[in-house]
């Protein structure tokens, strides 16, 4: 299933099996109205600020429709020789087809009387892994500026492809210089009012926000899973105006919809437990998400009494960082076992996370800065269902004579 949420929190599906576009609103249980159509199998489609719907149907049909609002009827729009994984309308009205089985992007302007042939906006029509080349494009994304960034899905890599330009520029994947991050099989991209790059990682089932340091992972991040906060090949995102987040959860046969928290590090009230201490001098380093180098940072194990909801948050004026770990912490490979993260975004500069706890398992909590070498003091407060106690967790520890890390 496709998903497309409006600006007025619309949610439009495109059913591949019943061949008809399914409206609810975002407060609703129940559909407000289901079109049918003369279209087959629909990959995707996308809703204009008028309620206009474009809807891929190119594999067997060989176009893209428009259902006018106004009109409450279909009309051709766009032909194709193939299905369009993914469409979109810029603020020119110009219609972009993401053409998976033929390894590029095309356009056409919805402004031409006429249905002339398609331009091609990215790919050369044969894959490859060059920076004019795509291999299997699914989502794509059009920013202000018509700048185009293209789920390179077989080639594990988000391509940004400037107005006017063949020639692309990896923005995620592992071949970008500095390296970002490893994808698999992306399949959807979106940009936010801040230029900040959402991807849906299909093959990790993950998905991935961009940010001033960098990726992190937002939904997934540690296993393939039905639990609420993981994913199973998941295939496209869409936002409501208030920011949450729809996912198209595919190998789970669900959408599901992650709240967004404002950036607030207000207190609650009931607080479990206070932890002060201090990271000096003395304090291990280690290269804080593989790039900032020298973060001095404390590990903590979390013990927890009775599952459910926490809350963690900071007071310091180090600018603290924190990251939750399940199982194991390894300084050598901080991305690995890695639950959840928080990067002193509140607007007092605090971090905040916030997680559903389980007993009998072992977290561990890394405390660290934003920027290398900065000590000082700093506190945790934790609160939930009940209390719970941290203490010093240390698997490794560094050998500064031989200058690396070895085993407690």
């Amino acid at each position: 299933m496709a998903i497309f949420v409006s600006t007025n929190n619309t949610i439009y599906v495109a059913n591949r099996e019943n061949n008809t576009i399914v409206i609810w609103h975002e407060d609703s249980v129940s559909p407000k109205k289901i079109i049918p159509g003369n279209f087959t199998r629909s990959y995707c489609l996308f809703v204009t600020s008028n309620g206009d719907i474009y809807i891929d149907d190119g594999e067997r049909n060989g176009r893209v429709q428009k259902w006018i609002a106004e009109a409450s009827t279909f009309i051709t729009v766009m032909n194709v020789s193939s299905r369009c994984t993914s469409l979109f309308v810029d603020i020119n009205d110009t219609l972009y087809c993401s053409m998976n089985d033929h390894h590029q992007v095309v356009k056409r302007s919805l402004n031409d009387a006429v249905m002339n042939a398609n331009r091609i906006a990215a790919g050369t029509g044969m894959k490859g892994p060059h920076s004019d080349h795509l291999s299997g494009p699914l989502g794509i994304f059009i920013d202000v500026n018509f700048d185009l960034y293209v789920a390179d899905s077989f080639n594990d890599r988000v391509q940004l492809f400037h107005s006017g330009e063949l020639n692309g520029t990896t923005v995620a994947g592992s071949l970008t210089f500095p390296r970002t991050i490893t994808l698999l099989l992306p399949s959807a991209i979106v940009l936010d009012a801040e230029k900040y790059l959402f991807i849906v990682d299909e093959g990790s089932s993950r998905i991935f926000r961009s940010g001033l340091d960098g990726f992190r992972c937002l939904v997934g991040c540690y296993a393939v899973s039905s639990k609420s906060n993981q994913l199973n090949n998941p295939v496209g995102l869409s936002f409501d105006h208030s920011g949450n987040m729809f996912v198209t959860d595919r190998g789970n046969d669900r959408i599901q919809k992650f709240k967004y928290l404002k950036k607030s590090c207000g207190t609650p009230v009931n607080i479990q437990l206070i932890y002060s201490s201090k990271l000096t001098h003395d304090s291990p380093t280690y290269y804080r998400d593989c790039q900032v180098p020298q973060c001095h940072y404390e590990t903590l194990q979390i013990h927890v009494n009775t599952a459910g909801l926490y809350i963690l948050w900071s007071e310091s004026n180090i600018n603290p960082y924190a990251y939750i770990y399940k199982n194991d912490f390894n300084p050598l490979k901080p991305s690995e076992n890695l639950l959840l993260s928080h990067d002193g975004t509140c607007n007092d500069g605090q971090f905040k996370l916030i997680i559903d706890l389980e007993i009998n398992t072992r977290y561990v909590l890394v405390v660290t800065t934003h920027y290398s070498k900065i000590i000082g003091n700093f506190s945790v407060y934790i609160s939930g269902p009940n209390n719970v106690s941290l203490s010093p967790f240390s698997k490794y520890l560094y050998d500064s004579f031989d200058n690396k890390y070895v085993m407690a």
